[in-house]
């Protein structure tokens, strides 16, 4: 039998069930070639365990792709990075590219939004995985077509004849975004970073996705980064959630209490805008533009959320750093007003006389899922 022909480090033991599988630890990123550097990631912390899904949820342009093509190492050139991203005890910041390359696929890989671009058109789908397969895993072609069959029938795609010998646009988007994933699984990789991977699938698809990649954090004990604006996918498939805004995790912790209960303005904002299936909303409200965007050239001092929030007082003119909401939680906010806003957030209706000015929507319970938010 051949051995792999890019000398794939050898394989490890699946991770357990919790083990930290990749850490990120004071992640910075800044953009140079502008008039300024741009402050893209600005000290993110994430941690990616076996067997769960932690989901980044923000605007565009807040750093979510960004952290996953960084822990890739695919920036483009004229990046700076610095801080930590490990995969179990490999510090991959410190990896040449050569080395770093052994590690793609192998046991990373990352699930784009378009699969029409992931895939090469002018290739057969089997051809591109069996390149792949043979590529990132020790072991003859035998080898590499049984893995990936395998990996194809995990997907749901059992008809792996005609699936093999069909070009990506002979089959459905749907179908696409199944061998992506199938491509990830038949190379053996353990983390799977997917930037909004059903934003381009119709609904019914979309949820098929999503219970097929829930499906495959239990049974292969994957670790997953799942990327998306949609707060319904996020809800519905997210053991664990993260908002950013401009480059900063701003709070995080159990999905089910961030969107049931949010404690950051910037976080109750985001669910105010989603019309639901519960009660009525005549009116959807909007972010205040604020006078910053979602993006600045450089750290500004102060809460960098501050000019678009209903909540901000004097001492908001201080950077408020990211701290227990309670003590002995899980959950972390960036905000001096935290224990105010998971009060008045807490409530079931009712005058609202101590709250923002900005218009808001009842706030929802715990634990938030898809029946209770659109798909939007």
């Amino acid at each position: 039998m051949r051995g792999s022909r890019s000398g794939a480090p050898l394989p490890k033991p699946a991770p357990e069930s919790g083990e930290q599988v990749l850490t990120i630890d004071r992640l910075e990123v800044e953009f140079r070639g502008g008039p300024a550097p741009m402050a893209a990631l600005r000290g993110i912390d994430l941690t990616l365990r076996a067997g769960r899904v932690l989901g980044v949820a923000g605007e565009s342009g807040c750093g979510k792709t960004t952290s996953a093509l960084a822990a890739m190492g695919l920036l483009p050139r004229g990046a700076s990075v610095s801080g930590s991203i490990r995969y179990r005890d490999t510090e991959l910041l410190t990896l040449s590219e050569k080395e770093l390359r052994r590690y793609r696929g192998s046991h990373l890989a990352m699930i784009f939004q378009e699969t029409t671009t992931a895939l090469n058109p002018v290739i057969r789908v089997g051809d591109q995985l069996m390149m792949a397969a043979r590529t990132h895993v020790r072991g003859g072609k035998t080898a590499a077509r049984e893995r990936v069959i395998a990996a194809l029938a995990d997907v749901r795609l059992t008809d792996s004849g005609r699936v093999m010998a069909s070009y990506p646009h002979e089959l459905s988007g749907g179908m696409c975004q199944r061998i992506i994933i199938a491509m990830a699984l038949s190379c053996g990789s353990r983390v799977l970073l997917a930037d909004e991977p059903t934003t381009a699938l119709d609904v019914s698809v979309q949820e098929e996705i999503l219970e097929l990649i829930r499906g495959l954090v239990t049974r292969r004990q994957l670790a997953v980064l799942m990327i998306s604006h949609d707060l319904a996918v996020l809800a519905d498939v997210c053991d664990d959630l993260a908002v950013m805004y401009r480059g900063e995790i701003v709070e995080s912790g159990p999905a089910g209490t961030v969107l049931g209960n949010p404690a950051h303005p910037y976080t109750q904002a985001l669910l105010d805008c989603l019309p639901t299936l519960r009660g009525r909303k005549d009116l959807l409200p909007e972010l205040p533009s604020g006078t910053e965007g979602t993006a600045a050239p450089q750290v500004s001092r102060g809460c960098p959320y501050r000019s678009r929030c209903g909540w901000a007082i004097d001492v908001c003119q201080e950077p408020p750093p990211l701290t227990p909401v309670l003590t002995g939680q899980p959950r972390m906010s960036r905000c001096w007003r935290s224990a105010t806003v998971l009060e008045h957030t807490a409530r079931r209706g009712g005058a609202e006389p101590d709250g923002p000015e900005t218009a808001r929507a009842e706030p929802g319970s715990a634990p938030v899922t898809s029946d209770n938010l659109s798909c939007g």
